[in-house]
């Protein structure tokens, strides 16, 4: 089993949420986030010192799937989260995480039956 973490622009989450659809991934957790991007031409300046880095806003998502689902669910985001067809650096970050258990609440089933 996998955790997914996936960064992306808001603009992008119907997509995003579409494409997860198609590969028959309907469960995710979704949060309002802020983050730095990688300034391009570097930040403010303040008395010859670099201040200050503007917060963006971003989605985050958390999915948990069994390794049959990762593939697909990855190049699903991968794909639908991209603003443009080749991409644009603040377009977000995939992480996969190992995910060591997972239960559900109301069964207490374990693992990838519980995901």
């Amino acid at each position: 089993m996998k955790l997914i973490v996936a960064i992306i622009v808001p603009d992008r989450l119907e997509a995003v949420k579409a494409a997860l659809a198609e590969v028959e991934v309907y469960r995710l957790t979704v949060m309002d986030i802020q983050g730095v991007d990688t300034p391009i031409g570097g930040g403010d300046s303040f008395r010859g010192r670099e201040v200050g880095l503007n917060l963006s806003r971003k989605v985050q998502l958390m999915i948990g799937v069994n390794d049959n689902f990762l593939a697909p669910t990855v190049e699903a985001i991968r794909n639908a989260s991209r603003t443009t067809p080749e991409g644009q650096p603040s377009d977000g970050k995939i992480f996969v995480i190992p995910l060591e258990d997972c239960i559900r609440i109301r069964t207490g089933e374990h693992g990838g039956e519980a995901i």
